[in-house]
């Protein structure tokens, strides 16, 4: 059998997902994984744009540009309401006079970049950089204001930064959806059959993690970017949760309305005539 690329990101909520299926405590199915690739989400999807890995967590950003190439499983995701992408800034900018500003992004394809230029659609100074280097430059006046995710929700009023928008709820606002952050991907030429192996086997993955939680966190917080105990367990708590487990017509919903509106906003390509079906749900077992 072929062996599968995995790729996924440091972060407490993916590290949490996939422990299982990475130090092998569940039963794959017969599937064989390479040893996982962790990197910033930003560099998952640059690596999806160039059909690198088999299987790989990306942004709902970046699924808008890969879709052809790759469908979405309906567990893994990250999904929620109360977790978007904050606006910070050292002071308390007005929001409005953001247009005339440097803003820094994590990387051109995240979620958080598109929900900022749908936003803020007159800001077009935008600084891309590593979610992990955003707040500093903030703090030492590189970049006017900053797009934050992951850890960084958790610790930017000890940085002295000020929230000046709250990008989830905004989203959850306009649409009445929760925010569609990242979801797992698969590579459509390994057929319906394969991939609906691979989504079982993930969500057994999930299930475990939730069945055993304190088995994972040596594991989580040797990858995590802030390894406080009590902030690696509030980010699991906020970006793991039951659409984590399985997506379902709600999940599904938010991220095909996520996609429609990045497409309105002139941010992501058309969808073209006769597109294959979005999720690993919809494919039929052939080959």
């Amino acid at each position: 059998m072929k062996q599968l690329s995995l790729g996924y990101s440091p972060c407490p909520n993916d590290t949490f997902i996939f422990y299982a299926i990475s130090h092998g405590t569940i039963d794959l199915g017969g599937l064989k994984f390479g040893r996982p690739q962790l990197e910033d989400v930003e560099t998952l999807n640059a690596w999806a744009l160039a059909h690198h890995l088999d299987v790989t967590k990306i942004s709902c950003h970046a699924l808008g540009h890969v879709s052809d190439e790759y469908c979405v499983l309906a567990a893994g995701g990250a999904l929620g309401r109360g977790c978007g992408p904050l606006v910070v800034a050292a002071s308390g900018i007005p929001v409005a006079d953001l247009a005339g500003r440097r803003v820094a992004i994590p990387g051109r394809l995240t979620t958080a970049a598109l929900l900022f230029r749908m936003f803020q659609p007159a800001c077009t100074d935008l600084v891309e950089m590593r979610f992990d280097r955003i707040m500093a430059a903030v703090r030492r006046g590189e970049v006017d204001a900053g797009v934050i995710i992951h850890e960084s929700r958790f610790t930017y009023g000890e940085e002295g930064l000020t929230c000046l928008q709250d990008l989830g709820q905004w989203w959850e606002t306009i649409s009445g959806q929760p925010i569609p952050l990242g979801c797992i991907v698969a590579r459509r030429s390994l057929g319906g059959a394969m991939i609906k192996r691979i989504e079982r086997t993930v969500a057994s993955s999930v299930e475990y993690a939730f069945r055993f939680p304190e088995e994972s966190l040596p594991y989580i917080r040797a990858n995590s970017q802030e390894t406080a105990p009590e902030i690696v367990q509030e980010h699991i708590r906020l970006y793991v949760n039951d659409f984590s487990r399985n997506l379902g017509d709600e999940g599904m919903a938010a991220i095909t309305a996520f996609l429609q509106r990045g497409r309105a906003a002139g941010v992501l390509p058309p969808e073209t005539a006769g597109q294959a079906p979005l999720f690993a749900c919809q494919l039929g077992d052939g080959r």
